[in-house]
C-alpha cells in the first residue's frame, strides 16, 4: 500500500502542475513516508518543489500540544527556513496573510474517521478559504484506520462547531481525501480541489479492516491516539469527554477504557447486559483498575471497564462503540439515577452549550440518557435512519473499492 504522501514523492509525473508554483503544506506528526521522514522534510528535499510555507492543525505540526485547548504558535522553521503558521491558536482559519504565501496547499492529514476529529473541520477551514481566494488544495490521502462502517446521529442543523464540521454521522467511514470531495459538494464550493489517492488501500481486508496492518508504521495523529485499538473505540469513547468520567486520559490506554472512584462495573456490565445484549457485541469488555496521572480524577483509583477490540472475538462489523458507550451511560442513569454524569465545562472554546451535546452534535443522546422511559429501540429508531441516509449520500464520493 501506499499512501498519497509517497505517490508524490516516487512519482514525478503527479507533481507536474505543481511546477512554478508555490506550495505550502498541512500536516501533522503522522504525516511521514513509509520510511519515517515527516512530509515537511520529505517534500523540502525535492528539487523540482517549491514549498513556502507550513501549517499545524491541533496539537502542532509536530506535535508540540498535549491536551485539548493548548494553543501553538506561529513561528519560522529552522530547517527549511520558511513560515509554520498555527490554524490552532490565534486564527481557526487561514488569515489572508497566511493565504498569499502559497499558491497550493498540500493536506497530508491522518484521520481517525470519526466526526470530532478536529482535523476534518480544519480540512473544511481551509477548503472555504481556498475557494473564496482562488488557492488550491490537494490532499494526499491515507486510510481511514476504523475503514468503512457508518454509526451515530448525524449533527443536527445549528450544532456546527469545530468538532462538528457538519451533517456528519460519529463514524462516517470515508478517507481524508473523500471527506474532502463530499465538503466541496455539500458547500457547493468551487475549489480547485484534487486528491493524490492512496494505492492498494483495502479497507475489508483481515486483520486492520481500514488499517494496513504490517504495512504502515502507526504515528500517534494526536497524543492521545496511541494505536489502532483506540481508533477503533474512539467513535464512542470520545462521548466520554462530555461527562464526570474518565475516558482513561493520564494512562497508556487512553480512549480505551473508562471508569471513576465510584464506579462498579460489574454491576454496570450486568445493566447493559439486561438492557442491550447485541449492542456488546464485537467486542471483549474487561472490568479493571486504574490511576490517571493527570486530567480527569487524575491520582485517584479508578473502577472501570477496558474495552477489547485486538483479539479473535473482534468483529468489526458488528462491534459498534457509539452505541455501546451510549449503553453504558444509560445503564448507570438506569442505575443511579442521580449520578452527576454530564460535564459542565469550556469544551473546544464553546462556553453555552454542553459538552456532551456538542460532541455529539445535538441534545438528542442525552435527552435519551435522561429519559427514564426511552430504551434503546428509542434510540435505534433514531440514529438508524442517518446512517442509513448517510450510507447512501457518500456512495458519491467513494474513491476506493
Amino acid at each position: 500500500m501506499k499512501t498519497g504522501l509517497d505517490r508524490l514523492l516516487t512519482e514525478p509525473e503527479l507533481r507536474r502542475p505543481l511546477a512554478g508554483r508555490r506550495v505550502a503544506l498541512l500536516a501533522h506528526p503522522a504525516s511521514v513516508t513509509a520510511e519515517l521522514t515527516h512530509a515537511l522534510d520529505a517534500l523540502a528535499a525535492l528539487p523540482d518543489l517549491r514549498l513556502t510555507a507550513a501549517f499545524g492543525p491541533q496539537h502542532g505540526l509536530r506535535g508540540d500540544k498535549q491536551d485539548n485547548m493548548v494553543e501553538s504558535d506561529d513561528y519560522l522553521d529552522p530547517r527549511h527556513g520558511i513560515p509554520v503558521f498555527s490554524l490552532y491558536g490565534q486564527v481557526r482559519r487561514p488569515t489572508e496573510a497566511m493565504l498569499e504565501t502559497f499558491d497550493v496547499l498540500l493536506v497530508d492529514l491522518q484521520d481517525l474517521g470519526c466526526r470530532i476529529y478536529t482535523f476534518i473541520t480544519t480540512l473544511r477551514y481551509v477548503l472555504e478559504a481556498a475557494a473564496a481566494h482562488g488557492k488550491a488544495v490537494w490532499v494526499l490521502d491515507r486510510p481511514n484506520p476504523v475503514g468503512r462502517p457508518v454509526e451515530g446521529l448525524r449533527l443536527r442543523a445549528g450544532w456546527e462547531s469545530f468538532v462538528g464540521a457538519g451533517p456528519l454521522p460519529m463514524r462516517h467511514g470515508l478517507t481524508l481525501g473523500e471527506l474532502g470531495l463530499w465538503f466541496v459538494r455539500h458547500l457547493e464550493l468551487d475549489v480547485d480541489y484534487r486528491v493524490v489517492d492512496m494505492q492498494g488501500w483495502r479497507p475489508e481486508a483481515a486483520p486492520g479492516y481500514g488499517w494496513p496492518v504490517g504495512e504502515l508504521a502507526w504515528v500517534n495523529p494526536s497524543p492521545n491516539a496511541p494505536n489502532l485499538s483506540m481508533a477503533r473505540c474512539y467513535a464512542g469513547t470520545v462521548l466520554l469527554e462530555g461527562t464526570t468520567l474518565s475516558e482513561g486520559r493520564g494512562t497508556t490506554r487512553p480512549l480505551e477504557l473508562f471508569g471513576a472512584p465510584d464506579l462498579e462495573p460489574e454491576v454496570l456490565l450486568n445493566e447493559m447486559q439486561r438492557l442491550a445484549p447485541h449492542w456488546l457485541a464485537g467486542c471483549r469488555l474487561r472490568p479493571c483498575w486504574f490511576e490517571p496521572t493527570f486530567h480527569k480524577h487524575a491520582g485517584q483509583l479508578c473502577a472501570g471497564v477496558q474495552i477489547h477490540v485486538d483479539d479473535p472475538a473482534y468483529d468489526h462489523h458488528a462491534f459498534r462503540p457509539w452505541r455501546l458507550m451510549a449503553l453504558a451511560f444509560k445503564a448507570l442513569r438506569r442505575l443511579r439515577p442521580d449520578y452527576a454524569l454530564w460535564r459542565d465545562f469550556p469544551y473546544e472554546y464553546e462556553f453555552d452549550r454542553l459538552a456532551i451535546d456538542l460532541i455529539n452534535g445535538s441534545e438528542l443522546l442525552r435527552e435519551w440518557v435522561d429519559d427514564a422511559e426511552a430504551g434503546p429501540g428509542d434510540l435505534e429508531a433514531m440514529a438508524r435512519p442517518d446512517e442509513e441516509d448517510w450510507s447512501e449520500e457518500r456512495q458519491e464520493v467513494l474513491i476506493y473499492d
